[in-house]
């Protein structure tokens, strides 16, 4: 398995596809049924198969994530052969995961407790791989409105 297996909430989310995941390959109801029952680890192949199938086709049409912490807000935008990455580092006690933290972030974007960093970084030979890894920690896929506000703002 390259990525991980969907949660249980997401395979109800993707019911029907799964099901249509199934056909494809001529499996029935009926052998679905049989299969979990009398071979659960080929049913666990397939359950493998098809999460891996979700996470290539999100991560393949991803183009931007964000990673919010406590002091650190990481936003990247996926471009094909490379990812921006801009950084807005806290140097106070404010927490940016919280309302209060985040509006005084908005409020006072040029305070010097505020500091934004920008890079570029070269994907490995796998990007998705490397989009996924961002996503195991802690980033999550996004529209990229923050991204391209802060881009706006500090170029």
């Amino acid at each position: 398995m390259k990525y991980t297996r969907l949660t249980k909430e997401q395979f109800e989310e993707l019911h029907q596809e799964f099901i249509n995941f199934l056909a494809t390959q001529s499996i029935t109801v009926d052998e679905w049924a049989n299969l979990k029952h009398n071979k659960p680890e080929l049913a666990e192949m397939e359950l493998d198969v098809f999460s891996d199938l979700v996470w290539e086709g999100a991560l393949s049409k991803a183009k931007y994530l964000e990673h919010i912490s406590v002091n650190q807000m990481h936003l990247f935008r996926l471009n094909e052969s490379d990812m921006n990455v801009i950084a807005v580092k806290l140097k106070n006690d404010r927490d940016l995961t919280t309302t209060l933290g985040y509006n005084w972030l908005r409020e006072n974007l040029m305070d010097d407790d505020v500091e934004f960093l920008q890079a570029k970084k070269e994907y490995s030979e796998d990007k998705n791989a490397d989009k996924f890894k961002l996503i195991q920690q802690g980033s999550v896929i996004t529209k990229g409105e923050l991204f391209n506000f802060f881009d706006k703002l500090i170029n």
